[in-house]
């Protein structure tokens, strides 16, 4: 894998911890105190966690940057809208509607969990095609 590979991956993983962030603990906090107690972690087991929650941040960029860079066909930003609208919808129906089939959440949460997770993959998508493009060349 070559230097550009490494450099968006780092990238990639800051502004995806960096949504996931957002997305919790800013846009969803209110509606995850709406939740009956006992469906979530408390907040001291959360943070006690968070090593967790990095490594697996740090594993999902790896391969969302290491899958784009396999497919790469250098047409802007507008690939990495188009990969990560497909990787987001891969990867967020599944999550959120299982969660709902399964958990006692409510719909609108499920949904919330499946919009912030597709906008984040379009997000760290264009992140990925602006960074990992080839360099220009020089014109004569």
């Amino acid at each position: 894998m070559n230097k550009k590979v490494w450099i968006t991956f780092i990238v990639v993983f800051i502004v995806y911890f960096l949504l996931g962030w957002l997305v919790n603990e800013v846009l969803l906090a209110s509606t995850y105190q709406l939740l009956p107690a006992g469906m979530m972690r408390p907040p001291d087991v959360i943070m006690s966690n968070l090593w967790i929650i990095a490594v697996s941040h740090l594993f999902y960029a790896f391969f969302f940057t290491f899958i784009f860079s396999k497919g790469f066909e250098n047409k802007g930003w507008m690939e990495g809208v188009r990969f990560g609208l497909y990787v987001g919808l891969m990867v967020s129906v599944p999550m959120a509607y299982i969660a709902y089939a399964t958990q006692p959440i409510p719909y609108s949460l499920a949904f919330q969990w499946f919009i912030y997770g597709t906008l984040s993959n379009v997000i760290i998508g264009v992140v990925a095609a602006l960074i990992y493009k080839p360099k220009a060349s020089a014109t004569v």
